[in-house]
């Protein structure tokens, strides 16, 4: 097989993969997997996705020796410096020719998975400090890929635009300040083998990323043009399945969310992995909709088959079933016990480090118990901590309903629990939130001014404190005043430390600040 045939080889392998003839395209790969770099490359993602969606322990170590041949195969065919070269630490772009050019590409890719997958592969500091070496070595390759697209003379311009959709992607993901516009002009070469790998990155990031971190949404007029592009080609494809599901979770129309989120369940059963994103997702729309008992049901099943974090998904299940309030029966109540208090017996670690989320959710259960077996609202505490009130702010009807609910729980907050203070100023600061989200300013100021003023009585829940300071930051960036949105952002991230949620509250303070500079250079923000 020649080296072009090896790539509209593996290309055809990328279609049916977006087809969900997951099997078909592993037939193709397979075979020519320790000759081709292209069919290794495509061989050990299909591995290395096995495992991130498994983190079964003989899935990657499977992933780990399929990245290895592929890095191995791939350095066949790099360019070999001569020793002039070598010395000079420069490569003469020139004289690559354009299988020495592709090879540095999958090389990197390569890597890149190599490393990524080394997080989860061993979790000890040498290990953890050999990925991050890994990684820059990849960014730097990259950097030789776009010196090489830009010095070669390619006349081939087939191989040229596959080697074009690769350094755009690769340049795009790293640099994503500078790389959504390369990953945009790596998704508008439509014949480009990595074309879709940079139609995925954008949705990805637009859809998932930047509403994880982020107070804004993502480019959704390009999320939808895209997506329809990639419907039309891949009508059943699992993947476009569930980004259309997410786009019209963003846009708070959660029926038809529902819709497509069960389609993408439905789709294929290869990969069952995949069915535990859908129901993360499915979870979150129902209760979005107050649906408690669609939703306690997907966080059943998230329970039962997913081996990401089961004390997150205790307490989650848990926090859900508390909304159900007096419709729950007496064997309701015993299994909220038993979730709560087996929450603590999964903690794991990653990359040698505790999850963030899951020390907060074995904390809660702790306060379950230190507090008669109740919490408040846990489950709209948790809308909001994973950035769903975005959400609900665009429809007024589910932030209403949302509103409703923290107003009661208000009324109804015992005054003489020793965690009063606590309670109070959580719903307080979800209270703001939602009013924020509905515009009303002025009362959402009081609430979240009511949380810093009452901060030092607050025993255990001093995260409340400076997400409130946070959100004072977004009601100016409302009003468009650029000094006073600082001015908070700074106080959060200066002043406070050591509470729950840190570093993802540092990430949004980040995003903010960022948006700020960039609104700032535009002529929005105003100066007080």
């Amino acid at each position: 097989m020649s080296f072009e045939e090896s790539i509209e080889n593996a290309r055809l392998a990328v279609h049916y993969f977006f087809n969900n003839n997951f099997e078909e395209a592993r037939k193709i790969l397979e075979p020519w997997s320790k000759t081709s770099m292209y069919h290794a490359l495509g061989y050990s993602v299909f591995e290395f996705l096995e495992a991130i969606m498994t983190f079964e322990p003989h899935q990657i170590h499977k992933a780990s020796e399929a990245l290895k041949i592929s890095l191995s195969v791939c350095s066949r065919y790099r360019y070999k410096n001569n020793i002039l070269g070598k010395m000079v630490g420069r490569n003469n772009y020139e004289n690559f020719t354009p299988e020495q050019a592709h090879a540095e590409l999958c090389f990197a890719e390569s890597l890149l998975l190599k490393a990524l997958l080394s997080f989860i592969e061993d979790e000890t500091l040498v290990s953890f400090i050999k990925a991050g070496l890994k990684i820059r070595s990849c960014y730097n390759t990259y950097k030789e890929c776009n010196m090489i697209l830009k010095t070669q003379k390619w006349s081939n311009e087939r191989l040229t635009a596959h080697f074009e959709s690769g350094v755009k992607m690769g340049v795009g993901t790293f640099n994503l300040k500078l790389g959504l516009e390369e990953l945009e002009k790596g998704y508008n070469m439509k014949n480009g083998i990595r074309q879709i790998l940079c139609v995925m990155t954008l949705l990805a990031y637009n859809l998932i990323v930047t509403y994880a971190i982020s107070h804004k949404d993502g480019d959704l007029a390009l999320c939808d043009k895209i997506l329809k592009e990639q419907l039309r080609l891949y009508p059943k494809g699992v993947w476009f399945l569930f980004f259309k599901g997410r786009y019209e979770l963003i846009n708070a129309n959660l029926n038809e969310a529902e819709k497509w989120y069960l389609e993408s369940w439905k789709s294929q059963d290869v990969w069952p992995q995949f069915h535990h994103i859908c129901f993360w997702e499915l979870m979150w729309t129902h209760s979005l909709k107050q649906n408690w008992r669609e939703s306690c049901k997907y966080a059943g099943y998230l329970l039962a088959d997913s081996k990401w974090s089961r004390t997150i998904y205790s307490y989650q299940k848990a926090s859900l079933m508390l909304m159900l309030g007096k419709n729950l029966s007496r064997d309701e109540k015993n299994e909220i016990e038993t979730l709560m208090r087996e929450a603590p017996e999964f903690k794991q670690r990653i990359a040698g480090k505790s999850l963030p989320m899951e020390k907060f959710a074995i904390r809660r259960a702790e306060r379950f118990f230190a507090q008669k077996k109740r919490l408040c609202l846990p489950a709209v505490e948790l809308m909001y901590l994973w950035n769903f009130f975005r959400i609900l702010g665009k429809k007024e009807v589910l932030v209403r309903s949302v509103l409703d609910l923290i107003e009661k729980e208000l009324a109804d907050l015992d005054v003489s629990s020793e965690f009063y203070d606590d309670n109070n100023c959580l719903l307080h600061l979800l209270r703001g939130a939602s009013l924020r989200q509905m515009n009303i300013r002025s009362q959402a100021e009081q609430d979240f001014r009511f949380v810093v003023d009452n901060g030092k009585k607050v025993r255990e829940d001093t995260f409340l404190v400076p997400f409130a300071i946070v959100e004072l930051a977004l009601l100016e960036l409302d009003r468009l005043d650029y000094t006073k949105a600082g001015a908070y952002l700074e106080d959060a991230r200066k002043n406070y430390t050591g509470y729950s949620l840190e570093s993802r509250l540092h990430f949004k303070i980040h995003a903010i600040n960022n948006d700020i500079v960039e609104r700032d250079k535009a002529g929005e923000c105003t100066h007080s």
